[in-house]
């Protein structure tokens, strides 16, 4: 009886060793990404969207890659970089999640990028954010970038403008890391095919009132460059329409995004024919991308006609996180060694085309040269009327010539 009972009891213990190792075992088997977008201030409509991108890109997949379950924790920010610091601190430090996405806007990715060098154990991959600092100036070993920059968004811009006659120019921008990158994709080739900055005007990020930009603007201009975005663009854009303005726009990438493009202004169809440039447009005919906006639709009914700038990157770089995953069977040990090694070697085949990464761990990608139209629903959307193949983050100059120029601030470059 003794021996029965001893034996019973050792049964019980080596079953619920059994147990505890597969309950191990099963939680090994779910993989936690952090997702950080700022759904809060000026750009909350577009981080809203982004978080859209990321969840198709996990839909795709059915939430699984290599038999392993994929689990979003999702954070918010509302631009500014401290509060996007802290988020991400939460999600790594207490969430511990494994790898990050995010996050949305410029100096929140390059103050993220200066986080990610605490945490070698986390591979960062970026959300939208498109300042060129974060992945140019002191890069981070462990920081991703699946998305061109700011800049390179812009690069032919400057030069389509000058084809459509607008040989003086004025400048209405928020003032912070990302438009200086937009400004100096435009402004190189602007620059140096004869164009005249004359003004350029800086507004604080979530500004209300556009009176005094407005008049600061000259009479003696053909048109303005706008790089603004979310409520600021609609806030500036009604303003100016208000104030009797006529002068036609050029667009910053996310001034033309679909977050903006739908505000509904007395006169919106004045936007009609604005020119801008970005990495993709909203119609595009490729089967990647025809693909991309039905799931968007499907999924989101209630959300963009078509699905915006920051839902196109945060799909993408989701995308690029998940098949370096499936690349390497879900093995992130040994530091997430191999992992890194199949995201810097990767061809990320996205619905407008293949991105490549440099040696800054930053994407080689195409940008569209875009104008705004109307459908016959009423609905408006950026048509294509150029791609620029390949474009590098030394805006494919030269080293040299890029050097002597130096990244965008609020003084470079400026037109001679």
């Amino acid at each position: 009886m003794r021996q029965n009972k001893a034996g019973f009891v050792r049964t019980t213990i080596g079953v619920a060793v059994m147990m505890a190792f597969a309950a191990g075992a099963q939680a090994q088997e779910v993989i936690k990404i952090g997702v950080l977008a700022t759904l809060e201030g000026p750009f909350a409509a577009g981080g809203a969207d982004g978080m859209r991108g990321a969840e198709i890109a996990l839909k795709e997949r059915n939430g699984m890659v290599a038999g392993k379950k994929i689990e979003f924790i999702k954070a918010s920010s509302d631009a500014k970089p401290d509060v996007a610091v802290n988020a991400t601190r939460k999600l790594v430090e207490q969430d511990k999640v494994q790898i990050m996405i995010g996050p949305l806007s410029g100096s929140e990715g390059i103050a993220v990028k200066d986080y990610s060098k605490t945490q070698p154990g986390v591979t960062f991959i970026n959300g939208s954010s498109g300042a060129q600092g974060a992945t140019l100036v002191n890069p981070s070993p462990n920081f991703f970038r699946f998305n061109s920059d700011g800049a390179q968004w812009m690069v032919g811009l400057g030069e389509y403008a000058l084809a459509k006659g607008y040989k003086r120019m004025a400048l209405v921008s928020e003032d912070y890391s990302f438009p200086y990158s937009q400004v100096q994709g435009f402004m190189a080739g602007y620059c140096k095919g004869g164009g005249k900055m004359v003004e350029k005007i800086w507004v604080p990020l979530g500004n209300k009132d556009y009176s005094s930009a407005i008049a600061k603007l000259p009479a003696n201009i053909d048109a303005v460059l706008v790089v603004l975005g979310g409520s600021d663009a609609v806030n500036f854009l009604s303003q100016y329409e208000q104030s009797g303005g006529t002068k036609p726009m050029v667009g910053g990438s996310i001034t033309v995004d679909q977050s903006v493009l739908n505000f509904k202004g007395k006169r919106r169809d004045s936007i009609i024919g604005t020119i801008a440039a970005g990495p993709f447009s909203d119609e595009h005919d490729s089967p990647g991308w025809k693909k991309f906006v039905a799931d968007y639709r499907a999924n989101y009914k209630d959300a963009f006609p078509s699905p915006g700038l920051f839902a196109y990157m945060y799909y993408i770089n989701t995308k690029a996180a998940l098949d370096a995953l499936d690349a390497v069977k879900g093995d992130l040990s040994g530091g997430q060694a191999k992992y890194r090694e199949a995201l810097t070697k990767l061809v990320l085949k996205t619905p407008t085309g293949d991105v490549t990464l440099d040696e800054n761990r930053q994407a080689i990608g195409p940008t569209f040269i875009t104008e705004v139209a109307k459908k016959k629903d009423g609905t408006f959307y950026n048509k294509v009327v150029k791609v620029v193949p390949k474009v590098d983050q030394r805006l494919n100059l030269s080293k040299a010539d890029f050097d002597a120029m130096g990244i965008g601030t609020r003084e470079k470059p400026a037109c001679p």
